[in-house]
């Protein structure tokens, strides 16, 4: 089987990816613009199909992310740009994906009886002149017309048909049927899709999109039921990122749409031995870890305990995985190198891992690649694509741990002195104390740098096995309002979690926003 499914394009699901911009409305996963691209190149190596890669009008920073990405991959694959059905997002929208050759204007205005009391404070006959308005106004910008009535699975049916239908018939070749609060059930949502395939008389003139959020854990069967009803995109994020309880997961809807080819007989264009670089990707640009258990790309996806399952694995794989590690791209944690390994045999394991490095960044992972060896007996896949993942993306950042000292132990009082380095080359030390080490050394960098903050998570986990694995630390911090994260590595955790809170520092020494957005679909 190959990596992606072999279908005719009438069977072939469009694969919509929202993760620059739903998946960035989580709280804490804002992203820079250099950050969205990154992202951005991910989803075109993994062949996802329409790109929505921000809401324009929320500011200039989003507008401008949004222009990058429709520049730089306008020819790969479909920029789409999302717009309040008020002229001036219409305009800012068809402003940003203009360079594109490929792009998408995407609208939204509510439609359940609830939002249009308390939210639009609009009639139904407001709503259905506004919808052929703002479409028209759109198809004068760009050819492609995205049209989402938003809370469509609380909107009564009747009503909902004639909104998609004035879409449709204004312009819009792409109707989008938001879940947006995770309220519906897979029979619901069926039936939904349905009653406007039965009901909408120009419903053939336009693609069927489906967009589930998690409230209730459904949004991946709720894109199911959707296709069996007749759907052909599905608006998803990677890792289910998304703001509440998340959306939709790529991962998840493509391997189910993959491993039962045979049930729902439709497939997508995805590289699937891509998804978990992607998922590793977007859980380092946004510090949202990945759960164990995770289906698709948790660390767990493809362990077995039990003694039962691997005596049948054992036999045949089959008894228990429905799914071949490799077809996602999942990496364990096989032994590959040491420390007299050399740089042709490095570069080839690089590449069987799936990375593509230009010169100037092997050389960095390479000689880290050494210090580690030289630190560890062991070096696993997983310490590899630790290094390769956990490159500085902030080349530019102002401050740079040069060294630290921490004396701590019980009955002493934890005692930290940090050297960093700012981006004139300057040398500046100072020292702290706290109620433990970690404590200490973030108190210290701190002082030195005048930004200080509430720390609101920290974890900490191993990246391979043994005692001498890599620690890899994640911190949120809080400061002016905002939040903001960092990420890092190392077989001392104590460095690891000055890296990451250094990291974490920097972004908001230099303001990187946190935007604050209106919810859309």
């Amino acid at each position: 089987m190959t990596s992606a499914t072999k279908t005719s394009p009438a069977d072939q699901i469009i694969i919509f990816d929202t993760t620059l911009r739903d998946g960035e409305q989580s709280p804490g996963c804002s992203m820079n613009t250099d950050e969205k691209l990154e992202v951005a190149k991910a989803l075109v190596d993994l062949g996802v199909d329409v790109i929505e890669a921000g809401f324009p009008i929320a500011s200039p920073g989003d507008f401008e992310a949004v222009r990058k990405v429709a520049e730089r991959f306008g020819e790969q694959a479909t920029i789409c740009g999302l717009a309040r059905c008020r002229n001036e997002d219409i305009d800012r929208a068809a402003d940003a994906v203009s360079a594109a050759r490929r792009k998408r204007i995407h609208l939204f205005l509510a439609t359940s009886a609830i939002h249009r009391e308390f939210k639009l404070k609009m009639a139904t006959e407001e709503i259905l002149k506004r919808t052929a308005e703002m479409v028209s106004r759109a198809k004068e910008r760009c050819e492609d017309i995205e049209f989402s009535p938003e809370d469509a699975s609380r909107t009564e049916l009747e009503f909902l048909a004639q909104v998609v239908e004035t879409a449709i018939r204004h312009g819009a070749t792409t109707v989008n049927i938001p879940d947006t609060v995770g309220y519906a059930t897979p029979s619901h949502y069926f039936n939904v899709i349905s009653y406007l395939k039965k009901n909408v008389p120009n419903i053939q003139q336009a693609v069927i999109s489906a967009h589930c959020h998690n409230d209730l854990g459904l949004a991946v069967a709720n894109s199911l039921s959707a296709i069996e009803a007749g759907a052909r995109q599905v608006e998803c994020t990677i890792n289910g990122l998304g703001e509440r309880a998340g959306n939709a997961a790529l991962e998840e809807i493509v391997m189910a749409l993959r491993t039962r080819q045979d049930y729902y007989k439709v497939g997508t264009k995805i590289n699937t031995q891509k998804l978990c670089q992607a998922s590793r990707l977007v859980s380092n640009v946004t510090g949202m870890i990945v759960q164990r258990n995770k289906a698709i790309v948790g660390q767990n996806a493809f362990a077995h305990e039990s003694g039962i399952h691997q005596h049948g694995m054992l036999q045949n794989r089959e008894t228990y995985e429905i799914m071949r590690p490799e077809d996602v791209g999942f990496v364990g944690q096989n032994l590959v190198l040491g420390k007299h390994s050399g740089r042709h045999a490095f570069r080839s394991r690089v590449a069987e891992l799936g990375y593509t490095l230009d010169d100037e960044t092997f050389q960095r992972v390479f000689d880290e690649f050494i210090i580690l060896a030289d630190k560890k007996k062991s070096v696993y896949d997983a310490d590899i694509i630790a290094i390769i993942e956990h490159q500085d993306r902030n080349a530019s950042d102002r401050w740079k741990l040069q060294r630290f000292h921490i004396a701590a132990g019980t009955g002493t009082i934890p005692t930290a002195t940090v050297e960093l380095h700012d981006d004139q080359h300057q040398v500046h030390c100072d020292a702290a104390i706290g109620d433990g080490p970690v404590d200490a050394v973030c108190k210290a960098i701190e002082r030195i740098m005048g930004v200080s903050g509430t720390l609101d998570n920290y974890q900490v986990r191993s990246v391979s096995e043994g005692k001498d694995a890599q620690g890899e630390v994640m911190i949120e911090l809080i400061t002016g309002g905002r939040k903001y994260h960092g990420k890092a590595v190392s077989t001392d955790i104590l460095e690891a979690s000055a890296q990451a809170y250094l990291k974490a520092l920097n972004k908001a020494a230099i303001g990187q926003p946190s935007e604050q957005r209106e919810p859309g679909v």
